[in-house]
């Protein structure tokens, strides 16, 4: 055995007294009290699990889905089958590569299904050569993207992770946005172009697998930013991204992929990219968000109108640049109230725009401060994911707080 050095067998002494006169935890702080991961409290009113089966926000019945005026007359009057988020990704992918020989799909490990299984099965359908695994090089993959659609493709790049797309900014930014506007007359544009990422948090995501970035993209004309709240969303807005002319940033909440599970039409269809959509009609408060906030804002505004006896309407902006501002500003003129919630940082957020437009163009019509209710300006701790997106009760707080002001 070898022999320690003086000096590590002093300081092997002293850590050793130091941890035998430690204090035990007293009773009020047992091991059992503290709490040392970040969960929902037992029977919350507020904080619960939300409940994908039986919320509103999904299409539980064919009935309820076919009934979308958004969906062509043909889809309308066709099946549904039942499919989470994920699924609708596949499928949207499945049709595009299928109608049109110019579609690619590539990314990072994509030719066995990729991290969360959107892209399972189609390297097996439709070969090598149209979908197909590419270098862990963010900046290559989605340069690649760009001079594919410049050459008249229709790629369709996949980021593993929203965490991982910082090192492809020069591409998206400096070509991918400019292109159009660069070329003048000549016809050359990158339009086509979808860079697909998994964004947001799903519990346990920490530093680099919990962010939502999408702020940083909406400063940037040229680019579309859309970000789809459940599985008929999801393929609609995928196969109209696709379709664009312009290039799009598609985010998809992760958690959403195999908690969101609804009634989705078989078919194809498109769903508008320069429109929000009113889940739910109010008088007294707008509410404005996108992607997985809108589950919690719709758990806070039930409680919210049980216990106040108010009436909230709900706004999905869906495409958060360029944004539906005419959609957004008429609730409020209507209501008097705005609140905007989203799981990205308060500082410079969406929100942070949102509120600045409704502030110049409906001040006089506000009946209260339009409230933000966002993410924490910090970086992700492991236990910590949960205290710092918005739950159930800062948004219903935001709502108590505004109809009281």
């Amino acid at each position: 055995m070898a022999v320690k050095p003086p000096v590590m067998r002093a300081l092997s002494r002293s850590l050793s007294l130091r941890l035998r006169q430690a204090p035990r935890p007293s009773s009020p702080c047992s091991s059992k009290q503290l709490r040392t991961y970040s969960n929902e409290p037992t029977k919350a009113r507020l904080n619960g699990s939300v409940d994908y089966s039986s919320t509103p926000l999904l299409n539980h019945i064919s009935q309820s889905c076919l009934a979308n005026p958004e969906l062509p007359q043909h889809v309308r009057q066709s099946k549904t089958k039942r499919i989470n988020l994920f699924q609708a990704i596949n499928e949207a992918m499945r049709h595009a590569l299928q109608t049109d020989e110019r579609v690619l799909v590539f990314g990072e490990d994509v030719q066995f299904g990729g991290v969360f299984r959107c892209t399972m099965g189609l390297a097996q359908d439709f070969g090598n050569e149209r979908v197909f695994n590419t270098p862990l090089s963010e900046q290559g993959l989605v340069g690649f993207a760009i001079g594919a659609a410049s050459e008249g493709m229709r790629p369709i790049a996949e980021i593993q992770f929203a965490d991982y797309v910082f090192p492809a900014f020069d591409q998206l930014i400096n070509e991918c946005a400019k292109v159009r506007y660069r070329a003048g007359d000549t016809g050359m544009d990158c339009g086509g172009v979808v860079v697909r990422m998994p964004s947001g948090g799903v519990g346990h995501g920490a530093l680099y697998h919990s962010q939502s970035p999408e702020a940083l993209f909406t400063h940037v004309p040229g680019l579309r930013v859309v970000i789809p709240r459940s599985p008929v969303q999801a393929k609609g807005l995928l196969l109209a991204a696709i379709a664009s002319n312009d290039p799009v940033i598609f985010m998809e909440p992760k958690i959403l992929y195999r908690a969101a599970v609804e009634q989705v039409p078989i078919g194809s269809y498109t769903l508008p990219l320069d429109r929000a959509e009113i889940l739910k009609p109010g008088s007294d408060l707008t509410i404005v968000s996108y992607g997985t906030p809108l589950y919690t804002c719709q758990a806070a505004i039930e409680a919210a109108e049980k216990d106040f006896r108010c009436s909230v309407e709900l706004i999905d902006l869906r495409t958060i640049y360029p944004w539906d501002r005419a959609t957004v500003l008429e609730s409020v003129e209507k209501t008097g109230r705005a609140i905007v919630v989203h799981e990205s940082m308060m500082n410079a957020g969406v929100g942070a725009e949102i509120a600045a437009t409704i502030q110049e163009q409906a001040f006089l019509r506000l009946s209260a401060p339009v409230k933000r209710v966002a993410g924490w300006a910090t970086h992700t701790g492991l236990v910590y994911e949960k205290f710092i997106i918005p739950d159930v009760t800062r948004v219903y707080d935001a709502i108590k707080q505004s109809l009281d002001y």
